[in-house]
């Protein structure tokens, strides 16, 4: 099988997350190229200072960890764009993503991605 870019997939501190990784293990089966899983902390937000939190990432990472994949934890104040970054530089051609949970369309991370990339990269989103 060639390799057709590789699958991303965005978590949040919530173990529930899982779901999406066992998406993108999915996608990386039926595409081949890496899975990576990303989350990205907003800057000067102490995650170690929340262990729920922390104990949510570290489950997450065990996760990864077990299906291959690389997980990453990026701090920034600029989400967005950081993992617009992120898809670039890592070759990146689908993105998956859990549901926004805002109820404006123009306030959907997910949608406004989409927007951004342009159909060059492939934004999965997964319902909650």
């Amino acid at each position: 099988m060639h390799n057709q870019g590789h699958t991303m997939v965005c978590v949040t501190q919530q173990k529930t997350c899982e779901r999406l990784i066992q998406r993108g293990v999915e996608l990386r089966s039926k595409y081949g190229g890496e899975l990576f899983v990303v989350h990205v902390a907003q800057e000067g937000y102490n995650i170690l200072g929340n262990s729920h939190e922390g104990e949510a990432l570290d489950y997450l990472f065990d996760i990864s960890k077990a299906v291959d994949a690389e997980m990453t934890v990026l701090r920034s104040s600029h989400v967005e764009k950081t993992i617009m970054e992120y898809c670039l530089k890592s070759e990146v051609t689908r993105l998956v993503m859990g549901e926004s949970q805002e109820t404006l369309p123009e306030n959907k991370m997910t949608l406004r991605l989409s927007k951004k990339l342009k159909g060059n990269i492939e934004v999965i989103v997964i319902p909650t």
